[in-house]
């Protein structure tokens, strides 16, 4: 080889080399990054990990079961019913394609669920034998403006004829002075007039009675826009009837539409796993809250109605025995209010809701006495305009009455969000919020969940409205109210904003469901999509060896007040048992779970006995599981009662 042809190759090995070397430091922080990941994936399989931390892992949920669960509820077979009804899907609410799911968590099974109509979006509870009542849900989706092409909105459908009533069908036109048409987008009826007597002559005096319609402009474009108060004839009537039916609006416009309710109720039979329809509510309701109270009846309260407004205070009572609703005391809140039941009669509302209604209205928490309709503020929570997506817990136990509330956002769709907590001891002499320990980051749409060793699992959310901006918060933690602290988990790896709901099921792992976020990329540039993935999580108690031995009882039924005998093996191990009321979750609102301690009268070989409280506002008519913890936390599996 020639002097030329060596300098030429070593020259090439140099280049070469250089180029090699260029690449590994160009590609450096890309194999870090491998590297990184690699070593994380390892350190959370470790036993020692999971113990300290737990460990997540993604249900294997077949794609035809898939569906965008708004709605999750646990029920007493154990079994988790997910809804999703239309799943906030425009063209599956058009072609009536609603969906539920049900699944076996112990067997990892799942069934499809006839759904009768589109319960997207309304309000859920247990009731006392293990039903679960729904009730609303949602009739039209919301339009933003700009996608609105005709000019429509609410209108006031007057009767002055005080003989009869009158039903009108959707699509009955009501017609302006300039002859402009608006057809009514569902059916309504009109009560017959009220008449009042003046005086003894049999004079009386005509009260029109009303009833609320949605309207559309026949036609397209802005000549259906009006921005005064009018009155609109009934197309097809003639004489009395035109003069006593008439409509009245005083906005029809192309501006946006707030998504509809409808006053439809449903119970779900656990036992056939079936939809049963009851009677209808008076009003409807999209977004509404429904709380069972301690006489087994149902309270319902907000919800945009059928016109797209918050139903203005107008609160109904179901009677599950009758299957029939009536009136309840008026007062406003905002939707998916979240309530706790406190006493006879008695709720607390903490302030946290899941949106629509205006920022200085029904937003102040505090004590409502159903019996007489007061209501008695709560203080101590500054900035109420920022408890909107917020959770709320009742803490473990329940007995010590006190409520917590973490995380919110702003009104509407504000990027305001806080990392505040805040606890109220509804025991206190004047009851007031006093701060508790900061989340990790400023947190909407957060998961809590309560748990058998008496702490509250937190996870997920989003710092910016419904995720925007990228802002999923891949991070869990433990409330210790003992210490008054929060204890760092494992990390979910699915991004968890709206439409999300956590649940504790019977073997005590936690499953998430849902996420509902607007974008799909940081620049907020591509739309999102629905997060059909389940992940659960099983808490480190679950890696701390031998579970405590707890099994069924001679009878499932159980009165309160009672001392009822549980089978175990563990009877010296055990150091407390608790009554868990199965949740019922959906927009990060769940006042349906609560723990409740059970004090432990007698141990005995093979068997443990237990008291439970004779109150009906701490342990409501219903199902709950038992649950028995040994001194380092572990807990057993669930046992089934059904408390009376």
């Amino acid at each position: 080889m020639t002097k030329r042809s060596a300098r030429l190759t070593t020259r090439k090995t140099l280049l070469a080399a250089g180029a090699a070397v260029a690449l590994a430091a160009l590609n450096a922080p890309a194999v870090a990054g491998f590297a990184r990941h690699a070593y994380h994936r390892y350190e959370i399989n470790q036993l020692d990990y999971k113990a300290r931390y737990g460990h997540w892992a993604l249900a294997a949920l077949p794609e035809t079961y898939q569906l965008n669960s708004i709605h999750a509820i646990l029920l007493h077979t154990g079994k988790v019913l997910l809804i999703a009804g239309s799943g906030n899907n425009v063209t599956q609410l058009d072609g009536g394609v609603f969906k539920s799911t049900l699944w076996d968590p112990a067997s990892d099974t799942f069934k499809k669920i006839d759904t009768p109509a589109d319960l997207f979006c309304g309000g859920h509870t247990q009731l006392p034998d293990g039903r679960i009542l729904i009730a609303g849900g949602t009739a039209r989706h919301e339009v933003l403006k700009g996608d609105v092409t005709r000019a429509g909105g609410a209108m006031l459908v007057r009767n002055e004829d005080p003989e009869r009533g009158r039903t009108f069908p959707k699509g009955t036109v009501f017609r302006s002075p300039a002859g402009v048409g608006y057809r009514s987008q569902f059916a309504v009826h009109v009560p017959a007039a009220k008449t009042t007597p003046t005086d003894h002559g049999g004079n009386v005096t005509v009260t029109a009675s009303e009833a609320r319609a949605f309207v559309e402009a026949v036609e397209q474009g802005p000549l259906g826009i009006t921005n005064t108060t009018e009155q609109y004839a009934i197309d097809g009537l003639k004489g009395k009837d035109a003069d006593n039916l008439y409509g009245i609006a005083n906005k029809l416009g192309l501006d946006k539409k707030d998504s509809q309710g409808t006053k439809d109720a449903y119970e779900f039979d656990p036992a056939t796993e079936k939809y049963i329809k009851v009677g209808s509510m008076s009003e409807a309701r999209w977004h509404p809250s429904l709380t069972t109270l301690s006489d087994g009846r149902v309270l319902a309260v907000s919800g945009l109605d059928d016109t797209g407004q918050v139903a203005p205070g107008k609160n109904e009572i179901y009677d599950p025995k009758t299957k029939t609703w009536s009136k309840a005391p008026a007062r406003h809140f905002p939707t998916y209010p979240s309530f706790f039941l406190t006493g006879r009669q008695k709720i607390f509302y903490t302030g946290s809701n899941a949106g629509y209604g205006p920022g200085d209205k029904g937003r102040t928490p505090g004590l409502w006495n159903l019996a007489d309709n007061t209501f008695t503020p709560v203080p101590g929570l500054k900035d109420q305009d920022i408890l909107e997506t917020s959770s709320s817990v009742l803490l473990p136990p329940a007995q010590d009455k006190k409520v917590m509330v973490l995380g919110g956002g702003g009104v509407g769709e504000s990027r305001a969000a806080t990392s505040r907590t805040a606890i109220v001891d509804l025991g206190a002499a004047h009851p007031a919020f006093t701060l508790g320990p900061r989340l990790p980051e400023n947190t909407r749409y957060l998961n809590s969940v309560i748990m058998p060793d008496d702490t509250v699992f937190t996870t997920g959310g989003s710092s910016g409205y419904r995720g925007q901006d990228a802002s999923d918060i891949l991070k869990s933690q433990f409330y210790d109210p003992t210490k008054n602290t929060f204890i760092p988990a494992a990390a979910p790896t699915v991004g968890r904003n709206y439409h999300t709901e956590a649940l504790l099921l019977p073997d005590g792992r936690v499953a998430v469901f849902g996420s509902d976020p607007l974008f799909s990329d940081q620049a907020d540039s591509r739309p999102g999509h629905f997060e059909q993935r389940v992940e659960v999580f099983s808490p480190p108690y679950l890696f701390h060896g031998k579970r405590p031995d707890l099994q069924q009882a001679d009878s499932t039924e159980v009165e309160r007040g009672d001392e009822i005998t549980l089978r175990t093996e563990d009877a010296s191990r055990i150091s407390r048992v608790r009554l868990l009321h199965p949740g019922s979750a959906t927009h990060v609102t769940d006042f349906d779970q609560r723990s409740v301690a059970l004090d432990i009268a007698r141990r005995a070989h093979g068997s443990l006995s237990v008291r439970v409280p004779d109150d009906s506002s701490l342990v409501p008519v219903g199902w709950y599981m038992a649950v028995a913890t040994d001194r380092e936390g572990t807990p057993s599996k669930a046992v089934w009662l059904h408390v009376h």
